[in-house]
């Protein structure tokens, strides 16, 4: 069985990778458990400090928009695919045509090399509360919440949800979407993701190093620890499409905690530790990014399909430390 997963060398695409490779089998075409043989990386750019080592992985560098590059990765009927790879929120909003030729144009590509092989393979597609908004903007969503995106970034991810709707609808694929929160905490340098304050407001610090976050501490959002988002696309992945029903799109589960709530989780986890300063400067850009999403992200089928559920933000700080800074 093979697995590919696009924007594979990215910090969620490395820990995916390495969790599916644990488990060491996905689900076929089929509904079948299948051995993995094959696990496929890719991205625009592959890093020479890899996490994940693994002989079954094969790293591939491209552009998604080629679509010669997706009918070379997806090219035999027993595969699985997840598709991380995305021009992300700040990116997307400053620079339109790359978003497009990328979230749209390159995930089209993806769907079609996956309709050609005609074995309907599964689908996971990680999408974002982006998809939210409105004017005034919803302060709580549940999965049914009408989509009215207010970045281009989130207008792609609305767009990718239905496409994989109609093309699970056609029978070419069995797509599934996962509707991601802020992601926390995210290591190594910060990207061009507007919800990177989240992460950079724990991280900056623990790393001793001053932080001036771009939005005021009372700013509320919806986070999600790394490991659980990650068993909640296992989770996903596992799900029968059957239970799914017409729409294949739903919330992961998050916490909704203030900026200044995160704050007092990091001092209670690390009060041993020597804490770089955090200060506020709120970011025109970022706030008008932001302000469009919701704060509470309920997730009803989620909850009731078991998926996992972070215990706290400070069992999130106690995890990034663990596995990053000791």
């Amino acid at each position: 069985m093979k697995v590919v997963i696009t924007g594979g060398t990215g910090f969620l695409g490395q820990r995916l990778a390495a969790r599916i490779l644990e488990q060491g089998w996905v689900f076929a075409p089929s509904g079948e458990r299948k051995d993995i043989s094959e696990l496929v990386l890719f991205d625009s750019r592959i890093p020479p400090d890899l996490v994940v080592t693994d002989k079954r992985i094969q790293l591939v560098e491209g552009d998604i928009a080629n679509p010669s590059i997706a009918a070379r990765l997806i090219d035999r009927p027993d595969i699985a695919v997840f598709h991380l790879a995305s021009v992300v929120s700040a990116g997307a909003e400053q620079d339109f045509q790359l978003a497009m030729r990328v979230n749209l144009d390159g995930h089209r590509h993806v769907l079609d090399a996956m309709a050609a092989l005609g074995s309907r393979p599964r689908y996971v597609f990680t999408s974002s509360l982006a998809v939210y908004g409105g004017d005034p903007a919803p302060r709580e969503v549940d999965d049914p919440t009408r989509h009215v995106p207010q970045t281009t970034y989130g207008m792609t991810k609305a767009i990718g949800e239905l496409l994989i709707n109609d093309y699970t609808r056609k029978g070419f694929i069995d797509g599934r979407s996962a509707r991601l929160g802020m992601v926390i905490v995210r290591p190594g340098a910060p990207n061009r993701a507007a919800s990177g304050f989240a992460s950079g407001v724990l991280r900056e610090p623990l790393n001793g190093e001053d932080y001036v976050c771009p939005v005021p501490f009372t700013t509320k959002v919806a986070v999600t620890g790394y490991r659980t988002v990650i068993e909640g696309l296992i989770a996903l992945h596992a799900v029968d499409g059957s239970t799914l029903g017409a729409d294949r799109a739903i919330n992961l589960r998050t916490r909704t905690v203030s900026v200044a709530d995160m704050i007092e989780s990091l001092r209670r986890v690390a009060s041993n530790r020597k804490l770089g300063a955090i200060s506020e400067q709120p970011d025109p850009f970022v706030m008008k990014v932001i302000s469009a999403w919701p704060e509470q992200m309920l997730a009803t089928r989620a909850a009731a399909l078991g998926f996992p559920l972070d215990e706290s933000v400070d069992s999130i700080i106690r995890e990034y430390i663990n596995d990053y800074l000791k």
